[in-house]
């Protein structure tokens, strides 16, 4: 109801002010050219009010939006000097919505509206104008441009860009502090009136927040607001346009601020006195426990590094801050001991690292407690008096001595007794043995610088009441160097001297080593164990000395091998001494003195016969043996071989036939009654082809009677012979014409044809293929001629 009466009231002011009926007169100028449209208003007496200087310089109609009337809205009027009102002239209108939106009538020149206008959608139109004559279609006057435009109601409400805002404002800020700024648009013109002026109000959040009407920022409005006693807020701002006076138009939105977290507590211990426990043989850096502050700030502001400042474990105790999650952990620093201290107090402080000078005096932002430890008492190990132990020993020492005493005591309270051990991985060969009372260490086998300088072992200490409780400590003993190795010769020397070797002549230095390892360094001496004619030794006093020839001349057919003894002493005490022998072979040498042969057989040899040629002789020796075993072996061989094949013998006998038989009255070829009465060749000699090894006795078989089967009886006698233990290992082949019943044709021989020629048909070879045509026309055709005949 409010809207529509100012509207009303709107209209009426315009009609009154401004009056909707425009008239446009067209003048004619001398040049037929338009100086200017002369608008001629209707005044509110009904009479034209003229400018004759220059006429009405006119370029718009106004035209009020969002008309509601039923008739089309009346725009203006366009109206010619040239029309005499005999409807002569006709007016026609283009441009922008002409003959949509905007309608003219042809002779009376209206214009009017079709439908509602909305500034917003479009604020002005531009059409063109033209009087032309009826009748001629000419135009009486030039077209001309104007503009309809469009006058602004209140018909928008302001509008926010986003419906709900996210702000934030640090706590305890003061009064006027900026929070954010919030703009609404409103869709009216701005130019006109005031339908798009927004003014800016507060709905919800008071008394917290505040809102400048004019530019919409948002302040807070009370001081020193607390994050921990409340976060969230919620302020609804509403924007109103005409001013904010009543009857404008309005939009709200809404604004989510959160105060964000300042430095403004200090941490606090919930405790004044906080108790922990640890077992006495925790070691080093173990976490004992944690002690916590509570801060309502949150992030960095909540930040706070733990320290110890006092008590008496303060060089046993450390503390680290834990940052995620602010807590302090408290370690071990040094082996505590039950025995020795059973309880510590620590003064621990907390502090906030990042502080806030603005709340200096809400400070000071640390706190103190106070942490009690107690020690507890647990079975502890036996403790050795050193970390480790160096003993040192002769190698000549006798077994049994003591090297060394190890020492442990039980740290407990108890004071239980302790039992000593070797562990015997470390000593493998058991050198040393233990005494499991006093830890006393002695040698149970010789000791031998030479074998092992050091030996590295392992001496464990238990508790007697408690032997599961055990503790290691590692004992060096080092073998101490007895000078009990005699020297001897470095190396192997294989020395020779020559034949026209001269009287001083050297031919070799010797050295020597010793096993032993003296503190002041190897000295060794060489000397001859006995006068010898043909060497003699010099010392060179630096561990070396130089054989030398006392004479001239030395033949390998008289000596050619001298055993020269050299005895080598050191410097040390007791003295050692070893004589080597040193074998000097008596050789062949050129003018220069090089070598070129020792052997005394050499001499013997042929002169042009070498080493090389007795080696090949030797091989063409073997070679020619191989040979001579190879060709009796194969002439033994030989004589395995058949030396005739009887004619005689049956078992190995093979006819061959090139034609197909005689049939049965042909009986030179194979014997059959040989075969049905074996008895007739069981006094037939044996194989005369073969020599053999063992003989054995036939055994005699009964003969088959004449009506006995051939193939019967060849089965029967193959059975025989593979049951007969004496049979010969070689085998008997013997062919026989026989077909046997799977043939479709049956048995073609004679041997089996027991009727007359006469009673036999031979039609049955025809239908037998063409392979037997041949035969089928021998038998076939005299049975035909028979007939005929």
């Amino acid at each position: 109801m409010v809207i529509q009466q100012v509207l009303l009231l709107l209209l009426l002011w315009v009609c009154l002010l401004h009056p909707c009926y425009a008239e446009m007169l067209f003048k004619r100028t001398t040049d037929h050219q338009p100086k200017g449209f002369v608008a001629r208003v209707s005044g509110s007496d009904g009479k034209a009010l003229h400018r004759q200087k220059r006429g009405w310089m006119w370029n718009q109609f106004f035209l009020l939006e969002e008309y509601t009337g039923s008739d089309y809205q009346y725009v203006g009027k366009l109206h010619s000097d040239q029309d005499k009102g005999d409807g002569s002239l006709k007016y026609i209108l283009s441009g922008d919505g002409a003959g949509t939106l905007f309608i003219i009538d042809e002779k009376t020149g209206d214009i009017h509206a079709t439908r509602r206008i909305d500034r917003e959608e479009k604020a002005f139109y531009t059409l063109r104008a033209q009087a032309i004559n009826r009748r001629t279609l000419r135009p009486v006057e030039p077209e001309s441009e104007f503009v309809i435009k469009i006058h602004d109601i209140n018909d928008n409400e302001p509008t926010f860009p986003e419906e709900i805002y996210t702000a934030s404002v640090p706590e305890m800020s003061v009064v006027g502090t900026s929070v954010v700024q919030v703009t609404a648009t409103d869709a009216d013109d701005p130019s006109y009136g005031n339908s798009a002026r927004v003014i800016y109000s507060i709905l919800q959040g008071q008394p917290y927040f505040s809102v400048e009407p004019e530019t919409g920022i948002i302040r807070t409005a009370l001081p020193n607001m607390n994050r921990e006693n409340r976060e969230q807020y919620q302020v609804v701002i509403q924007a109103k346009d005409m001013g904010g006076q009543m009857g404008g138009l309005s939009g709200t939105t809404t604004v989510n601020i959160t105060l964000t977290d300042v430095n403004d507590n200090p941490p606090r211990f919930p405790q004044n006195t906080i108790h922990l426990r640890i077992p006495e043989s925790s070691p080093v850096g173990t976490a004992i426990g944690s002690v916590k502050a509570t801060d309502a700030d949150t992030g960095k502001n909540a930040e706070m590094e733990y320290r110890i400042i006092d008590g008496d474990g303060t060089d046993m105790f450390d503390i680290a801050t834990k940052k995620d999650t602010q807590e302090g952990i408290i370690t071990v620093r040094k082996p505590l001991d039950y025995e020795t201290r059973r309880l510590y107090t620590l003064k621990v402080e907390a502090e906030n690292t990042h502080v806030d000078p603005r709340f200096y005096y809400l400070g000071p932002f640390k706190d103190t407690t106070i942490v009690k430890i107690s020690v507890e008492d647990v079975d502890e190990p036996p403790v050795f008096s050193r970390s480790s132990y160096l003993f040192e020993a002769h190698e000549d020492i006798e077994v049994g001595t003591i090297i060394g005493t190890v020492m442990a005591r039980d740290p407990d309270s108890a004071s239980s007794p302790i039992r000593f051990s070797l562990d015997r991985h470390t000593d493998l060969d058991r050198i040393f043995n233990i005494h499991s009372g006093n830890g006393s260490i002695y040698t149970s086998k010789p000791l031998d610088r030479e074998i092992s300088q050091w030996h590295n072992l392992s001496v464990i200490a238990a508790e007697i009441d408690n032997p599961k409780d055990t503790t290691r400590v590692s004992v060096y003993v080092r073998i101490l160097d007895v000078n009990d190795n005699a020297p001897q010769f470095a190396i192997f020397y294989d020395t020779f001297v020559c034949e026209n070797a001269r009287a001083g002549q050297l031919i070799q230095t010797i050295s020597a080593v010793d096993k032993d390892d003296p503190l002041g360094g190897q000295k060794f001496f060489f000397s001859l164990a006995a006068v010898n004619p043909n060497f003699t030794v010099q010392d060179n006093e630096d561990n070396t000395a130089r054989i030398m020839t006392r004479r001239n001349g030395f033949s390998r057919h008289e000596i050619s091998t001298y055993f020269l003894p050299v005895v080598i002493s050191d410097n040390d005490y007791p003295i050692q001494s070893s004589t080597g022998t040193l074998t000097i072979r008596v050789c062949a040498c050129d003018n220069r003195g090089n070598m070129q042969s020792c052997n005394a057989e050499a001499l013997l040899l042929p002169a042009g016969l070498s080493t090389g040629a007795l080696i090949a002789i030797l091989l063409c020796i073997i070679i020619l043996l191989v040979i001579v075993v190879l060709f009796a072996a194969l002439k033994r061989q030989r004589k395995k071989e058949p030396l005739i094949l009887s004619k005689e013998d049956i078992r190995d006998n093979i006819v061959s036939y090139n034609d197909e038989g005689g049939g049965e009255e042909d009986t030179q070829a194979f014997d059959i009654g040989t075969l049905r009465n074996p008895a007739a060749i069981e006094d037939k000699k044996l194989r005369r082809d073969i020599i053999p090894e063992t003989l054995f006795i036939p055994r005699r078989t009964p003969s088959a009677p004449d009506s006995t089967d051939v193939r019967d009886f060849i089965n029967q006698r193959l059975k025989e012979h593979d049951l007969d233990p004496s049979a010969p290992p070689y085998d008997s082949l013997a062919t026989y014409a026989y077909e046997g019943n799977d043939s479709i044709a049956e048995s073609l021989s004679s041997l089996d044809s027991g009727t007359p020629e006469g009673d036999q048909t031979y039609d049955y070879l025809r239908e037998w293929g063409p392979r037997f045509n041949k035969l089928a026309e021998m038998y076939g055709g005299g049975e035909s001629d028979k007939d005929t005949s």
